[in-house]
C-alpha cells in the first residue's frame, strides 16, 4: 500500500450527533470509518450495539472497518457482514481457534483482521500471517479513548513488517490509539499503512482540516 490511510474512530464522535459526524468523515480526506464494538467483558467499556451499527452504515460512503473487542466473536461474524462491515477485526486474545475464525470472516465476504493488545507479541502470528488481511496493533490498552500512546509500538510495527516481508504476506498494518500528527510520520516510516485517530480528530475545532493534516504528515 503506497498511500497511508486515515481511519477516524467513531468511538470519539459525538453520539448525540452521529449522523453529522459521519457526514463530516464522508466529506473529508479520510479513507475508512473505524468502528469499535465493545461488550463490557473483553474490555471494561460498552460502545455500539447492532442497531447503532446498522444506523451508521446507512450513511457511510467509505470502507467500514469494524474492530470487535468482544469475547467469542465467532457468534457474530455473519451478523456483522449483514450489517455492512467491509473489514472485520477480531482480537488474537479472544480467539482460541484463530485460523478457523479468519476463514469464517472471509467466507462472509469481508477482509479478516487480527488485533494485538499491547502485551501480545507479534511472533504469535507467525503461523497465520498469510491468512490475515490486516493486523491492528493496539498502541493503547483497549477499551477507552483518549489514552496516551505506548512508545514500544514503533518496535512492534517494525517486527510485524519484518514478519510480513519474510513470509511474503500482503497484510496491511493498522495502528489504533493515541495517533496524532506528532507520531504519524514515525509510525508510517516504521511500516504502518493505516492510522486510526479518534480524540485527535473529533476534539479538534476543525476535524476535516485535522484529517487532511494527519494524512499529509503520514504521507510526507
Amino acid at each position: 500500500m503506497s498511500s497511508k490511510l486515515i481511519a477516524p474512530s467513531l468511538l470519539a464522535a459525538d453520539f448525540a450527533n452521529l449522523q453529522r459526524d459521519i457526514e463530516m468523515i464522508n466529506q473529508s480526506e479520510a479513507d475508512w470509518f473505524h468502528i469499535d464494538i465493545m461488550d463490557g467483558v473483553f474490555v471494561p467499556n460498552i460502545s455500539f450495539g447492532m442497531p447503532v451499527l446498522q444506523a451508521i452504515t446507512k450513511h457511510t460512503k467509505k470502507i467500514v472497518d469494524v474492530h470487535l473487542m468482544i469475547v467469542d466473536p465467532d457468534r457474530y461474524i455473519k451478523t456483522f457482514a449483514d450489517l455492512g462491515s467491509n473489514i472485520l477485526t477480531v482480537h488474537y486474545e479472544a480467539c482460541p481457534h484463530l485460523h478457523r475464525t479468519l476463514q469464517a470472516i472471509k467466507a462472509e465476504g469481508m477482509k479478516a483482521g487480527v488485533s494485538l493488545n499491547p502485551h501480545t507479541s507479534v511472533s504469535l502470528l507467525e503461523d497465520t500471517i498469510c491468512d490475515i488481511d490486516l493486523v491492528l496493533i493496539m498502541s493503547v490498552n483497549p477499551g477507552f479513548g483518549g489514552q496516551s500512546f505506548i512508545e514500544n509500538t514503533y518496535d512492534k510495527v517494525k517486527q510485524l513488517k519484518e514478519l510480513i516481508t519474510r513470509k511474503g504476506a500482503s497484510t496491511t498494518i493498522e495502528i489504533d490509539g493515541g495517533v496524532t500528527t506528532a507520531n504519524a510520520k514515525a509510525l508510517a516510516d516504521a511500516g504502518a499503512d493505516v492510522l486510526v485517530a479518534g480524540s485527535f480528530v473529533f476534539k479538534s475545532d476543525t476535524p476535516i482540516d485535522t484529517i487532511k493534516e494527519l494524512k499529509a504528515v503520514a504521507n510526507s
